[in-house]
Parts: structure tokens; sequence; C-alpha cells
């Protein structure tokens, strides 16, 4: 894609990023080598800027290791080693490595991030797909996914972290800010939000669920542990803890709120040690067995 002044000047660029372009590339600029001189100049939020205004491309970068200061492609990046970045990466598209993604500001992809082994950002994660991880993934801002989250270890968030899709995750979930699941929530320690946690299906967790504020999931609440809210606790059918199921003062505990309540033996059961105060919803079950 060739980029010419007029083609420039009709997304209403800004005084300064425009001046730069008819200094540099009065003529006109292929897309891609547009995005590197500008990332070269140290105009990383002008290359932003053109990829959000021109979209990706169907171009593949593809090397046996990356390791750069900045990179601003509009295409899709394979790496078969690890990828090393100390401010920003962006891609138009997918972008995948055989080793770990490490990146110092902030990661944004247009489609997946798949790494066979870490994938960490010291500030935004974004990824419009699928963000999988061989090992774990680390956010030390807000982490936004399109779509399906795997990690076989740990993932850390330092700020909100808001999914569309289903969310596995091998061992501690823990989140500075609040946790949105679209589907499913399925962690196989501990799950800690500083904040809300909901989900539209399910959540599950080998350890404890905790957070913050509310909890709330569309389907089931089930812990290895105990579920704790300083909020109210909402489920659309059964809870079910090894150990003590509490709401914060004040506030109810509620299961069975998608279910008719002549179902509610069979699909709104609620299973702790001990009844949990405030119960307001649900079939009291008693102890649980699992």
């Amino acid at each position: 894609m060739d980029l010419n002044r007029q083609f420039i000047k009709t997304k209403q660029p800004c005084a300064d990023g425009f001046r730069w372009f008819l200094r540099h590339h009065q003529d006109g600029s292929n897309y891609q080598d547009l995005l590197d001189a500008l990332v070269n100049a140290g105009r990383v939020s002008d290359a932003c800027w053109l990829l959000a205004q021109f979209g990706p491309t169907s171009a593949v970068m593809s090397v046996d290791a990356l390791a750069a200061e900045a990179l601003v492609f509009a295409g899709s990046l394979e790496v078969r080693g690890n990828i090393e970045v100390d401010t920003l990466l962006r891609t138009g598209r997918g972008m995948s490595a055989g080793g770990s993604i490490v990146v110092g500001q902030s990661l944004v992809s247009g489609d997946h991030i798949k790494a066979g082994g870490n994938v960490r950002s010291d500030g935004l994660l974004e990824a419009d797909g699928h963000l999988r991880a061989g090992w774990g993934i680390e956010a030390a801002e807000h982490l936004r996914c399109g779509g399906d989250i795997r990690s076989t270890r740990d993932l850390w968030c330092g700020g909100t972290l808001r999914l569309t899709g289903n969310a596995a995750v091998g061992q501690d979930l823990i989140a500075q800010g609040a946790i949105e699941c679209g589907k499913s929530l399925v962690v196989g320690g501990r799950l800690t939000a500083r904040d809300s946690i909901r989900a539209g299906n399910g959540i599950q967790a080998g350890g404890s669920i905790e957070c913050a504020m509310h909890l709330e999931a569309g389907w089931g609440i089930k812990a290895g542990r105990s579920i704790l809210a300083e909020g109210a606790i909402r489920a659309g059918e059964s809870l079910s803890a090894q150990e003590v199921i509490r709401a914060g003062p004040g506030y109810g505990v509620f299961a069975g709120l998608n279910v008719q309540v002549e179902a509610w033996e069979c699909s709104a059961r609620v299973s702790a040690c001990t009844r949990p105060p405030g119960l307001m919803s649900g079939w009291w079950a008693g102890a649980s067995s699992v």
C-alpha cells in the first residue's frame, strides 16, 4: 500500500505529524516503510495512529528471534524463538513465538498472541483474538482479550482483566482490578481480584475465590477452599465450597437466580462446611462431599 500526501491528509493527522511526513516523505511512502520510519524517528505514537487509521495487511514477518527497541508491524509476526522488545510491540494481525514474549511497555495484537513460554508486558496487554501461553502471563497494567485465555501457570494482572471468551489458568489468577469474563473462568489454584469478579457462565477454582467487591456468575461457582467476597455473591445456579462461603457485611448470598424455585434442590444447591450467613436463595445442602 502506497500512502501519498493527499491520502494521509484525508485521515486528519495532527499538524506536527503531518509536517514530519511532508519533510521526510513528501513523494509518498510504502505503508510498512512509513511505519518503520516513524518508529526509527521515535514517533511510535504516530506509527500506532497510522496503523489504527489504515488497518492490518496480509504481510508476514518470519524470523528466528526478535530483539528491538520498538516495533509496529501491520501484518502477522512469526518468531521461532523469543521476542524481546524494550518499549512497544504492536501488530495489525496476530503474533506467535516458540519461546517467550517480553515487552517493556505495551503489547498489542490485532489478533491472537501465542507463546511457547511466558507472555509478559510491563504495561498494557491487549489481544483482539486468543491469548495463549505455554507458561505464565503477566501484565503490569490492564489486560484485554477478545477471545479465550489459556495459561499453563499463573496469570497476574496489575489492572482490570477483561475477556470475551473462556479463561483457563493452570495455577493462580490474581488481578489488582476487576475481572470480567464473557464465558467461563477456570483456575487451578487461587482466584483473587481487588475489585469484582464476574463471569457470563461458570467460575471454578482449585483454591479459594476472593474478591474485594461483588462475585457473580451466570451459572455456578465452585471453590476447592473458600468463597469470600466483600460485596454480594450471586450465582445463576449452584454454589459449592469445601470451606466457607461468606459475603461482605450487609450483603447477601444468592444461588439459583437463573433457576426456577422448583428446581433448586438439584440445580441451585449451596454446599459449604457451615451455612453461609445471609443466604437469601438456593437449596442449602450442607457440607460439600467433593
